[in-house]
C-alpha cells in the first residue's frame, strides 16, 4: 500500500469514527435524561433532535441509514416481534429497573454510522450480566473474520456461544436473522427522503451491493442463511450480537473494519475502542 493510499484511507476511517462517536455521544446524552414516563417514541424524538441540532457544531444531522429506535423492558428482547412494524418505536412506558436500547444510524458529511447502546433505568442484575457476557463476542468476531471464517460459520459460533453462556439470540428477529450488514459512503444532498424510516438513497447503496454481490458470490447482509456462506469481504460492517434471557435484551452495535492486508491485525479490527461498552469493559476489569 503506498503512502497515499494509506493517507486516504485513514482519512475515509477518520469521517466514519468521526460519525459513529458522535452517536454514540448522542447515546450517552439522551440515557442520562430517561426517567420514568418517558416513552420509546420520546426517547426516539430525543435522538432525532440532538443529533439534528446540537450533534454538530456546523450544521445537525440531515440524513440517516435509519431513523432512531428506542426499545423499553422486554422488547429489547424483541419479546413477541412477527412483523417489522414491531421494531418501530411505541408508547411503550419507562420504568424504574427496566432495561433499553438506543439505536440510530446517522449520515453526516457522507459517513454512515449504525450503533445500539444498551442501558438501564436504576439497578438490573441480569442486565449487567447481559453486558458483561458480550464483550466475549466482540473478542470471538474479530477473531474468526481475521481468519478469514465464513460468515455465515462465525454467526453459527456466535449463536453457539450464546448457548453457552445460557441466552437467546435475539439478533436472528431481525430481518433476515441478520448479526451485521455493510455500510458505506453516501452522496450528500439537500433532500433526504426516507421510505418506511430508512434513507432511500442508503437502501439503494445496500441494494447495489447486493446485485454486484451475488453476481460475484458474496452478499452486504451477514445473517444464517447460504447467501453468506462466503469469506468476510472487504469494507466497513455494522456489527450487532443481540442477546436475550427472557424478558431482558443487551447488545451493542459498531464499525468493524475488513480490509485485504496480509497483516492479521490490520486485515480486521474495530474502527474505535473508545466506546461506552469497551470502556465499561475495562473499568470492570480494573475493579476486579
Amino acid at each position: 500500500m503506498t503512502s497515499a493510499v494509506a493517507d486516504e484511507l485513514s482519512a475515509e476511517l477518520r469521517g466514519f469514527r468521526e460519525v459513529q462517536s458522535l452517536a454514540y455521544e448522542c447515546a450517552e446524552a439522551v440515557a442520562a435524561q430517561l426517567k420514568p414516563g418517558v416513552t420509546e417514541r420520546g426517547a426516539a424524538r430525543m435522538q432525532r433532535e440532538w443529533l439534528r441540532e446540537r450533534g454538530v457544531r456546523e450544521r445537525g444531522v440531515r440524513d440517516w441509514f435509519h431513523l432512531p429506535f428506542a426499545w423499553f423492558g422486554d422488547r429489547t428482547a424483541f419479546t413477541g416481534f412477527r412483523i417489522p412494524l414491531q421494531f418501530f418505536p411505541t408508547h411503550r412506558e419507562l420504568e424504574p429497573g427496566m432495561p433499553f436500547i438506543l439505536d440510530m444510524a446517522p449520515i453526516y458529511k457522507g459517513f454512515t454510522a449504525d450503533i445500539g447502546y444498551s442501558g438501564c433505568l436504576g439497578l438490573n442484575p441480569v442486565h449487567d450480566k447481559l453486558l458483561a457476557d458480550l464483550e466475549a463476542h466482540r473478542e470471538l468476531i474479530l477473531r474468526e473474520v481475521r481468519e478469514r471464517r465464513p460468515l455465515r460459520e462465525i454467526y453459527e459460533d456466535v449463536d453457539r456461544l450464546m448457548v453457552r453462556q445460557g441466552y437467546a439470540n435475539r439478533h436472528r428477529a431481525y430481518p433476515f436473522g441478520v448479526i451485521a450488514h455493510k455500510v458505506g459512503r453516501v452522496k450528500e444532498r439537500r433532500l433526504s427522503p426516507h421510505l418506511f424510516g430508512f434513507g432511500t438513497r442508503s437502501l439503494k447503496g445496500l441494494a447495489s451491493d447486493a446485485i454486484h454481490g451475488h453476481r460475484d458470490g458474496w452478499s452486504p447482509l451477514w445473517s444464517p442463511y447460504k447467501f453468506s456462506d462466503h469469506p468476510p469481504q472487504q469494507g466497513l460492517w455494522a456489527v450487532e450480537p443481540h442477546l436475550g434471557f427472557r424478558g431482558t435484551g443487551a447488545k451493542f452495535e459498531e464499525i468493524l473494519v475488513v480490509t485485504d492486508s496480509k497483516d492479521p491485525e490490520q486485515s480486521a479490527f474495530w474502527l474505535d475502542d473508545d466506546l461506552p461498552h469497551v470502556r465499561r469493559w475495562a473499568e470492570e476489569r480494573a475493579a476486579a
